[in-house]
């Protein structure tokens, strides 16, 4: 059996339980809390971050692993699009950038040097970006959600969610349907039961 190991509101989290749930993979999902981390999780992952899939005896700790793993066991609706070099570049700006931005902006009083709206405006430039992308079609790159739409998905909701009144009145109407489209979708409520 493959057991997740996971913290329902962890982005990194969210985006492994959304393609393990696509994927169809039978997983056991056990939710961990970050005060009281279980023995099991941490004696084949000491580092002690969620997720980690054990994946019948394959231990399996960063969230895009988890992704590409389940995806390499069933990928019905070509979420991997034949290996499109865009899915990479895209995530890699998310988690590399947008996430820096995104943490400052949350967590504003940890970051005293700029007030929060330098912080908001520096990650509402990849909200832009992706707003860019959707002007031709509802998914980031092509007409049905892709491995990027879902490992995008949790960051770009954390960014909305800071000041959600900000984020309804930005020109990114088609970022924010896509969004919107995601929380109301059976794949993302279904990953969110408690």
């Amino acid at each position: 059996m493959n057991t997740l190991y996971s913290f329902r509101r962890c982005p990194y989290a969210m985006r492994a339980r959304m393609a393990l749930r696509y994927s169809g993979v039978p997983v056991d999902i056990i939710e961990v809390s970050l005060k009281a981390k279980p023995a099991e999780m941490l004696a084949i992952s000491p580092k002690g971050t969620v997720p980690v899939l054990d994946a019948d005896g394959q231990v399996i700790e960063e969230s895009l692993e988890i992704m590409r793993w389940a995806l390499a066991q069933n990928d019905p609706e070509n979420w991997l699009l034949g290996g499109d070099a865009r899915i990479g570049e895209l995530i890699e700006a998310n988690d590399q950038e947008f996430k820096v931005h995104l943490n400052r902006y949350k967590y504003a009083e940890r970051y005293p040097k700029q007030p929060m709206e330098v912080y908001r405006a520096e990650g509402a430039l990849f909200l832009q970006k992706l707003d860019e992308l959707l002007a031709n079609r509802d998914y980031l790159l092509t007409d049905h959600p892709c491995l990027a739409d879902i490992a995008l998905l949790p960051f770009v909701r954390q960014f909305a969610h800071v000041d959600r009144e900000w984020f309804a009145t930005t020109p990114y109407v088609r970022l924010q349907a896509w969004l919107q489209r995601f929380l109301e979708s059976d794949l993302f409520t279904g990953i969110m039961k408690k």
